[in-house]
C-alpha cells in the first residue's frame, strides 16, 4: 500500500470530488459508519476498481454524496471497535482473500474527513463475510446477481500480470527519482543520462516502470520497483521478494553462519549479489579435461544462470517468501516460490517460458540471463567441465529448487546421481546435434577406457529407468551404440 501524507491527501480528495459524482470505485458518505456496511463497500469498491482498471477504490466520509460538498464527519475510524477488537482488524479478518486498505483521517478547513483507500483485487473477487459485492453505477450489489461482471473479473484476473500492478501510487517526480536507481538504469541500458528530470521521467514511462497517475503525479509499477528500487523495503509488499543468501555451517540448516539480504532491485543489484555468492564459495582443484587449475568449487556461470532463473520464474503472488540462495558445506540450493512452467526433465530442451515476461525481457536486454532459453544447457555444460555431480531440479506445488553439489567421486554416487548425470549428458549432446556414446559418458565421469563396462552399466541403468534410449533400436553393435533422451 502506498503511503499518502499531508497535502497529497487534500489533493487526492479534491481530485475525487472533481469527478462530479460517485462512480463504481468511489463512494461518498457523511456519517453512516455501520461496520457491516463498511465491509461490504470495501469488497464492492475493490472488485469494481479492478474491473475499471483503477489501482484503488475509495470510501470517503465527510462529503455529501449529492452536492459533493465537504461537510465533515463525526466518524472516527481509529477509535471504532467491534467488542474489544479495533474495527480495522475486524474488517481485515472478514475480507477474503486478504486485501490491503488504509484509513486516513485529516482535516480540511477545520472539517474532519476519513478516506479509506482499498487496493483493487488481483487474483479473484474480494468477499466480506463470505459474500462478494460489486458496484453497479453508484449502487452496491451482490456480485452473484451480476454473473457477467463476475465472469469479467475472473477473466481479467487471469490476464493481469504482476509487473503491471502498482507498487506506489500518486508520487511526485522527485519521489520517483528518490525511490528508483535511475543512474543504474541508464548505465545498464547503455543510454545517455538526460540532463533534466523530465527526460528521466519520460524514459521510465516509456519503459512501463512508472505510469501517469489519473489524479496526480505518477505510479511506480511493480516492474519498476522490482528492477530498480534503491530499497525494496520502501515498497512493503515487495520487501520479502528481496534477493537473499544464507550460509550454513555443515550440511544442515541447524547453524547459520551469516545471512545477506540485497534490498536493491534485481537489475540494479544482480551483479553485486552474484559476486557476493561467489565470494563465499571455497576453491577446488579442477582436474577435468577442459580445466586444470584452482578455481571456485562451483562454476560462476552456473551460479549466474540459476540465480537469474530464480528471479525471473518466481511466482510473486505467493506471499511471505521469496527467492533465496542457501550455501551448505556439500551443496548450494537456489530456490524460488512457484512451480516451474516446464517439467524439470525438459528444462534443457524446452523453449523459454516465464510467468513474468516483462521482467524476463528486461533482464535479457541487460544480459543478466539468456534470451534463447539456453541457460540450463550452460549450467549442465559448466558442471560437466568442473567434474561435479549432476545438478538436481526439484519441482513442488509451491516452489522450485535447483541444487548444485560439491565434488564427489563416482564410487560415492548413488544410482539416482548416476542416472541424473547420464540423462543430462545425453540431453546436452542431443541439443548440440550429437549423440551420447560410451566414450562420451566416460569423459563425463573421467572413467578410464579400460573400465568401459562401468560406463555401460550406468547407461543400462538409465535405460532401465526410462531416461534414455538407443538412437537406433535396429543396430546390433554395442561398440558403436549411441543414445538419445527418452523424449527425442
Amino acid at each position: 500500500m502506498s503511503e499518502i501524507h499531508g497535502q497529497h491527501l487534500e489533493k487526492l480528495l479534491k481530485g475525487l470530488i472533481a469527478r462530479g459524482q460517485e462512480c463504481e470505485w468511489v463512494e461518498f458518505k457523511e456519517n453512516n459508519s455501520n461496520p457491516e456496511l463498511i465491509g461490504e463497500y470495501l469488497s464492492a469498491l475493490s472488485n469494481s476498481a479492478f474491473l475499471h482498471n483503477e489501482t484503488f477504490g475509495y470510501l470517503v466520509y465527510g462529503v455529501e454524496d449529492k452536492g459533493l460538498q465537504i461537510v465533515g464527519t463525526k466518524f472516527n475510524f481509529k477509535n471504532e471497535k467491534i467488542g474489544n477488537e479495533p474495527l480495522e482488524n475486524w474488517l481485515a479478518y472478514q475480507l477474503e482473500p486478504k486485501v490491503d486498505f488504509t484509513a486516513f483521517q485529516f482535516e480540511i478547513d477545520g472539517k474532519n474527513v476519513v478516506l479509506i483507500q482499498v487496493d483493487a483485487t488481483r487474483l479473484r473477487p474480494i468477499s466480506f463475510k463470505g459474500v462478494e459485492f460489486i458496484r453497479v453505477g453508484s449502487v452496491k450489489k451482490k456480485l452473484k446477481d451480476h454473473p457477467e461482471k463476475e465472469a469479467k473479473i475472473w477473466e481479467k484476473a487471469s490476464r493481469t500480470s504482476f509487473e503491471n500492478r502498482i507498487a506506489k501510487s500518486g508520487i511526485t517526480d522527485d519521489e520517483v527519482l528518490a525511490l528508483l536507481d535511475y543512474p543504474k538504469y541508464f548505465e545498464l541500458t547503455g543510454t545517455p543520462l538526460p540532463q533534466g528530470k523530465d527526460g528521466i521521467i519520460a524514459r521510465f514511462t516509456s519503459e512501463g516502470l512508472i505510469l501517469k497517475n489519473k489524479i496526480e503525479g505518477h505510479d511506480i509499477t511493480n516492474l519498476g520497483a522490482i528492477l530498480f528500487a534503491k530499497g525494496l523495503d520502501k515498497f512493503p509488499h515487495l520487501e520479502r521478494k528481496a534477493m537473499r543468501a544464507v550460509i550454513y555451517k555443515g550440511k544442515s540448516r541447524i547453524e547459520t553462519i551469516k545471512e545477506h539480504l540485497s534490498l536493491s532491485g534485481y537489475a540494479a543489484g544482480f551483479e553485486s549479489f552474484v559476486a557476493y555468492i561467489n565470494d563465499q564459495l571455497p576453491s577446488n582443484e579442477v582436474i577435468g579435461k577442459a580445466l586444470r587449475k584452482t578455481v571456485k568449487m562451483y562454476p560462476e556461470l552456473a551460479i549466474r544462470e540459476l540465480v537469474a532463473n530464480m528471479l525471473i520464474h518466481q511466482d510473486f503472488d505467493i506471499s511471505g517468501t521469496g527467492a533465496m540462495v542457501e550455501i551448505f558445506e556439500d551443496r548450494i540450493e537456489i530456490s524460488n516460490p512457484g512451480s516451474p512452467l516446464v517439467e524439470t526433465l525438459r528444462l534443457l530442451d524446452h523453449s523459454p517460458v516465464s510467468r513474468n515476461e516483462k521482467l524476463a525481457y528486461f533482464l535479457r536486454r541487460i544480459n543478466v540471463c539468456e534470451e534463447r532459453g539456453t541457460g540450463i544447457d550452460k549450467v549442465i555444460k559448466s558442471v560437466e567441465e568442473y567434474q561435479l555431480p549432476a545438478p538436481r531440479f526439484v519441482q513442488e506445488q509451491q516452489f522450485f529448487k535447483a541444487v548444485l553439489y560439491a565434488p564427489t567421486e563416482l564410487k560415492n554416487m548413488n544410482r539416482d546421481d548416476k542416472n541424473r548425470a547420464c540423462y543430462q549428458h545425453c540431453c546436452l549432446k542431443y541439443v548440440s546435434n550429437q549423440v551420447m556414446t560410451n566414450e562420451s559418458l566416460r569423459e563425463r565421469f573421467q572413467i578410464k577406457e579400460s573400465n568401459y563396462p562401468q560406463a555401460s552399466r550406468i547407461i543400462a541403468e538409465a535405460i532401465e529407468a526410462g531416461m534414455i534410449k538407443l538412437s537406433d533400436p535396429q543396430s546390433k553393435s554395442k561398440k558403436l551404440a549411441s543414445y538419445i533422451p527418452f523424449w527425442a
